[in-house]
């Protein structure tokens, strides 16, 4: 007797169809509407620590604040996609850090101010940790190192759009001002991402896993036992059990690290540089220091490059390799020249966004399907679970020893980071690095 199934089976869309342009520019916008607002007060931090006569380290609280905030919600956040779908989740966080970012500026003092950026951060959080998983269930894997890195490439323009939107209105006017034009410029890209973005495919609430995807135990499930996308299953484990599953995987800690060091190093580098340089014997004014962020551009070039190289070479490889760019472009700001500085802030951007396209999208394409969304969660909150405690600590070092030490310090970080993947992620060989 035929079996056959009348579901037809869904292995994600291709560059040039109509749905795939669609899925990134609707995630481009994403990455906008998120990271603009996310990093929208690092541009005006100095202007912050003088109005409300505080250190450069607790100024910076207003960036790490909101990462802390983001970190601690990717997990339920996930909780959250898992149950309702992908898209409607992310919506709805969009729409909440919308509302709560055009609110911040009128904070009466740093405390206020601090709490509101949390609750911002935990309504941001929606975007990092289910916009890969989506794009994963969503793009055939051939291409989905592909698309990782055209989502990464927005997530960066989202960042430097945040900054050079407030930084110079900041200076003409003040950072609120200048906070709440990035608002405006958030609820736009909204707007756009919810217009743009495709309904899933590739996952429905209580959907178990694809056809012929792998079990939490690693095998492989076969036949008809394996359900069509959309079908749901009434045993699918538990959030812990999957928790637990995306933790323990072979190889995803040394990932986890990655972002974990890697971001933190990066937002340190940025929080701290327009101090150093508005200082002796830089002295340059505010407003080309924001301009600075125009170094963000690197990593829109080198995101998709990266994983262009990706899936061409492996993983590894690409991953290793920009993690030495950003490790020589933080060395050469150690020279005291201006034109230097720029030009190694440029490289290390290039490099950081390199190795965080490929990291950020070999965590879910190596997971089983049904832990994706728990992955991606795990990466993020190692990423801005990193970017909160280095971001603030490395300023403490910046007071106490130093530009000089806080490069030392993103330079161990660096090595602690290339040496963990390069011990973990080989591990599995080719087949492995080139997933």
């Amino acid at each position: 007797m035929s079996h056959a199934n009348p579901v037809s089976v869904f292995t994600g869309h291709l560059p040039g169809t109509r749905e795939y342009r669609r899925l990134l520019a609707g995630l481009f916008f994403a990455g906008v509407a998120t990271f603009a607002q996310l990093y929208a007060p690092q541009a005006v931090l100095p202007q912050i620590a003088a109005e409300a006569d505080v250190s450069a380290a607790t100024a910076a609280l207003t960036v790490s604040a909101a990462t802390l905030g983001l970190a601690a919600a990717v997990i339920p956040w996930s909780m959250v996609a898992d149950r309702i779908c992908r898209v409607p989740a992310m919506v709805i966080g969009i729409s909440a850090a919308t509302a709560l970012g055009v609110a911040a500026p009128f904070s009466p003092d740093i405390t206020v101010l601090l709490l509101v950026r949390l609750l911002e951060g935990i309504a941001l959080g929606a975007v990092p940790a289910i916009a890969l998983a989506y794009l994963s269930e969503e793009v055939d894997v051939r291409h989905a190192a592909a698309a990782a890195g055209s989502y990464i490439a927005g997530t960066t323009v989202g960042g430097l759009s945040g900054r050079i939107v407030a930084g110079p209105i900041g200076d003409v006017v003040d950072w609120r001002t200048g906070v709440w034009a990035t608002a405006a410029l958030c609820a736009v890209a909204a707007v756009l991402f919810v217009w743009l973005v495709p309904r899933a495919r590739g996952f429905a609430p209580g959907r178990s896993r694809k056809p012929g995807a792998r079990a939490l135990g690693g095998t492989q499930s076969r036949g008809p036992a394996s359900e069509p996308p959309g079908v749901a299953s009434a045993g699918a484990p538990g959030i812990l059990v999957r928790l637990w599953a995306a933790f323990r995987a072979p190889g995803q800690l040394a990932l986890y690290a990655q972002g974990f060091l890697l971001m933190g190093a990066f937002v340190a580098v940025y929080n701290y540089l327009g101090f150093q340089l508005s200082a002796p014997p830089f002295s340059l004014s505010h407003t080309v220091v924001t301009l600075l962020f125009l170094a963000y551009l690197a990593g829109t070039v080198s995101s998709p490059w990266a994983g262009a190289l990706a899936t061409r070479h492996g993983r590894l490889p690409v991953l290793l390799a920009g993690i030495g760019v950003m490790a020589a472009g933080t060395a050469l700001m150690l020279v005291p020249w201006a034109p230097a500085v720029l030009v190694g802030l440029v490289i290390m951007t290039a490099g950081f966004f390199a190795a965080h396209a490929i990291a950020s999208g070999w965590a879910p394409a190596r997971a089983d399907p049904i832990t994706r969304a728990q992955t991606s969660s795990l990466y993020y909150l190692g990423y801005y679970g990193g970017s909160s405690l280095f971001g603030w600590c490395l300023g403490l070092v910046f007071a106490a020893l130093g530009w000089a030490g806080l490069v030392v310090g993103v330079l161990i970080m660096c090595a602690v980071a290339a040496s963990s993947a390069l011990l973990s992620l080989r591990a599995g060989g080719t087949t492995d690095a080139a997933r």
